[in-house]
């Protein structure tokens, strides 16, 4: 069975133009990595666990601050080049990023010294255009922007009939 992922891609609209909430992973394999390393806001969780709940509970630990109330968006499972499945949800809010703080693991670097580091998850997270976030974001969760301009063009036809 594949690893399974629950994330949420917070998002805001400013100017007539969505922006994302992404964050870099933290470590020294991504320390130099920028374009193509980003990711939403995710977590593993094993089967029976309610996706939501993980999405949320990992937004919470990577960000170090609460999910915003807005109008959810549940997108279909995505797998991704590794195999692993991701379960998306979109919500519409601001969030003031400026204390954001993510929770650590712990990590023998360098490899092989027997010395152990503690890592942020996430050492930063940003607000990007969509246009932007597609040449930050890993390849295999760009397709979530893809499904949240889809919407976006929805809701904005609707509120346009």
């Amino acid at each position: 069975m594949p690893k399974l992922s629950a994330g949420l891609l917070l998002y805001r609209v400013r100017d007539d133009v969505v922006e994302v909430l992404i964050g870099h992973p933290g470590g020294p394999f991504w320390a130099r990595k920028d374009d193509g390393a980003w990711s939403i806001p995710k977590g593993e969780y094993t089967d029976g666990e309610d996706p939501w709940v993980v999405a949320q509970r990992e937004f919470v630990e990577e960000l170090g601050l609460p999910v915003p109330a807005g109008p959810r968006i549940d997108f279909e499972p995505l797998k991704q080049p590794s195999g692993k499945v991701i379960t998306a949800f979109a919500v519409r809010g601001d969030l003031d990023i400026t204390d954001a703080r993510s929770n650590t693991f712990e990590l023998e670097w360098p490899r092989g010294s027997g010395k152990f580091k503690e890592f942020p998850e996430i050492d930063r997270v940003g607000w990007f255009p969509v246009a932007q976030a597609r040449l930050k974001l890993l390849k295999g969760q760009r397709p979530f922007l893809d499904r949240l301009m889809a919407q976006q063009t929805l809701a904005h036809l609707r509120e346009g009939a």
